[in-house]
């Protein structure tokens, strides 16, 4: 991290009593890409922000750069891995660090298929001395923290007592920070949308883990969409990774920031214009409009005007993948709204 972005991000913790996890942006896949990583820090300069899952082996044969790269603005940014042999894993997590990531961070949630048939993900979670040796080997590897993120159990390992003792078996590695999506995943049957949302929501589970084990800082995903669900969690946990939420309507990320720390943006204007300054600079690197305006189609829910951002920006990022003036002209639609509206 730069010494002036970790100086000012430190700067805007002025609680103490909060952990500096204490609002997270979950990897998903095709979603948290650099760009989108760079939006959501618009919005909230205290949150720890993930990648989408990269795998051991697109790190160790891949283009790393092309995989690793992100904007020193994104700090701290955590690098998710799927793997499952530990010295892939240590030889990856040392790569990530080099690239300069604040954190190592282990896939044991994923359930596709995809993601079963490599061996991780969460059918790990059948298999927690392997995750232990994995965990280990990454912190042998890395001088920057090494956490997970599992559920709570697969298919019918379903009970508190499971996932308890897996905690238990998988942080004897000396990882002392557990991203817990708070439901099981159902490793056939279900597609991952479905394991996001058929399973139950077991948060109480993630709330009594905390009380068992307070010496380890506990993360809690799944369901959380408002401020008032995220402060609810924030008195039994250690911190909050908000999913979808954060995607679908991310002004939820600068209403977290202010509640807890102060120094969010003071309108959705101002984040589109930064955004906008931004867009700029990519399109001059050859990086079409388009994929950059895909991760902002959420700024305006709920306000007058969301419908016609959305749908300028849908019809428009593909028709001129150079337009430097389309966060503005989509802005634009949403003041006539508004001004109608008056």
């Amino acid at each position: 991290m730069a010494p002036e972005r970790r100086v000012f991000w430190e700067n805007t913790c002025m609680s103490g009593d909060l952990s500096k996890r204490a609002l997270c942006v979950a990897p998903m896949m095709d979603w948290t890409d650099r760009h989108c990583r760079y939006f959501h820090r618009l919005l909230a300069p205290s949150a720890w922000l993930y990648t989408e899952m990269v795998t051991t082996g697109a790190v160790l044969h891949g283009d790393r750069d092309r995989l690793l790269e992100y904007n020193p603005e994104e700090h701290p940014v955590a690098l998710q891995l799927g793997g499952s042999d530990p010295e892939d894993l240590a030889e990856s997590s040392r790569i990530a660090a080099d690239f300069g990531y604040d954190e190592i961070n282990l896939n044991v949630g994923c359930p596709s298929d995809r993601v079963q048939k490599g061996r991780f993900g969460a059918c790990l979670m059948l298999e927690p001395a392997l995750v232990r040796d994995c965990l280990s080997a990454m912190l042998g590897a890395v001088d920057v923290p090494v956490t997970i993120k599992c559920r709570l159990g697969v298919d019918e390992h379903e009970s508190y007592e499971y996932f308890r003792d897996f905690v238990g078996q998988v942080t004897e590695s000396g990882v002392r920070t557990v991203i817990a999506h708070a439901r099981k995943a159902m490793l056939s049957g279900l597609s991952p949308k479905q394991n996001r949302e058929v399973p139950p929501l077991r948060h109480d589970w993630v709330y009594r883990l905390k009380q068992e084990m307070p010496g380890l800082e506990i993360i809690i995903n799944g369901g959380v969409d408002s401020l008032e669900s995220a402060q609810g969690h924030l008195v039994q946990v250690d911190g909050v990774m908000l999913g979808r939420a954060a995607y679908q309507d991310p002004w939820l990320l600068a209403e977290c920031q202010q509640a807890w720390w102060g120094g969010a943006p003071d309108n959705r204007e101002m984040v589109v214009e930064a955004f906008a300054r931004y867009l700029t600079g990519q399109i001059a690197r050859g990086v079409p409009a388009k994929h950059l305006t895909r991760h902002v189609l959420g700024l305006f829910q709920g306000q007058p005007g969301a419908k016609h951002w959305r749908r300028f920006l849908s019809q428009n990022a593909y028709r001129d993948d150079k337009n430097e003036q389309i966060l503005f002209q989509a802005l634009a639609a949403v003041r006539e709204v508004a001004a109608d509206a008056a």
